[in-house]
């Protein structure tokens, strides 16, 4: 790689580390081509990215980015896994380092907020941005249904009352 190369590859991951709200940071050892490709499918169906990139390129491209603090943990074989979503990333790399003791989860950040590997695997438990969303329109949809269930019951308790003294007074009339 020539220097233009490496101008290019750092300017490309500090763009990134400039969009991600997320980055997580793993060690891979002993990892097999299968599982490399069946991890990084996974990370993109998550709308996450996984790269691996040598170290001091990692190192250069963190500068002035919110993930400088990170610098620490590449060290060894090292890859990042980044996204937008403040969860995406983190629950496929915990979800796939529980299945495969190969890939460990070194560290991570949440913007400025540095994580360790607790932080990490706590942020993996969290529901997904979707989810989220979806039970605050759910919590919002509730109280408009009750009310709508409410003002509608007594309309239908005046109806049946209704019907049933139209009942009553067929059975008073045939008899």
């Amino acid at each position: 790689m020539n220097r233009s190369e490496k101008a290019e590859a750092i300017a490309e991951l500090n763009q990134i580390f400039k969009d991600a709200n997320l980055m997580v940071v793993t060690r891979q050892s002993g990892l097999t081509v299968q599982e490399v490709t069946d991890l990084r499918r996974k990370v993109r169906a998550a709308g996450a990215s996984y790269k691996v990139a040598k170290n001091r390129l990692m190192l250069r491209a963190l500068e002035g980015t919110a993930f400088k603090a990170l610098g620490t943990h590449f060290t060894g074989p090292t890859a990042i896994a980044y996204s937008k979503d403040p969860v995406a990333a983190a629950k496929v790399i915990a979800a796939f380092a529980k299945d495969n003791e190969k890939l460990t989860i070194v560290g991570g950040a949440l913007g400025e907020k540095t994580l360790d590997v607790a932080g990490v695997q706590a942020l993996a438990t969290l529901p997904s941005l979707d989810a989220l969303r979806g039970k605050i329109i759910g919590l919002l949809q509730a109280p408009a249904t009750k009310i709508a269930g409410v003002l509608a019951a007594p309309a239908g308790q005046v109806a049946r009352v209704i019907s049933a003294y139209g009942a009553k007074g067929d059975g008073a009339r045939a008899a």
